[in-house]
């Protein structure tokens, strides 16, 4: 299965941004805060929430998307990667939670979509009903 056009773009992109973060990093040397984050000033440090926050709302403006609040977009990365098999102490280490407990009730959320797997799984230990039948 190979890469969509989106997932090519991407990919450029954050490799041009590691480019860009290696070449900051070597200008500043020692003073350069190596913070392992991959959103950061160009001396290393992370943004702040308030910061990443007006970021994103300028970027969704200048690309015509609709505004969608950061916790929301979390939310439904978060969903989709518990749906796609990732265990739960992978999931709350990615949301930056020590506790796995958080990460599943504030931000786990199945929606309608997630939940037909459960309905066809169900089918089939009782059957499904035919016309006629209650």
């Amino acid at each position: 299965m190979g890469l969509d056009r989106a997932d090519v773009d991407t990919v450029a992109a954050l490799k041009s941004f590691k480019a860009l973060q290696a070449k900051e990093k070597l200008a500043l040397g020692e003073a350069y805060a190596d913070s392992g984050y991959v959103l950061v000033h160009e001396t290393g440090e992370a943004f702040t929430i308030k910061q990443l926050r007006r970021r994103a709302y300028r970027l969704m403006a200048i690309l015509g998307l609709r505004r969608v609040r950061l916790y929301d977009a979390r939310s439904s990365c978060l969903t989709y990667l518990a749906n796609n098999g990732v265990p739960d102490h992978i999931l709350a280490r990615w949301a930056g939670h020590t506790n796995v407990k958080t990460t599943k009730k504030w931000y786990v959320k199945p929606d309608v979509e997630d939940l037909r797997g459960a309905a066809t799984t169900w089918d089939g230990l009782h059957g499904i009903a035919t016309e006629g039948q209650a």
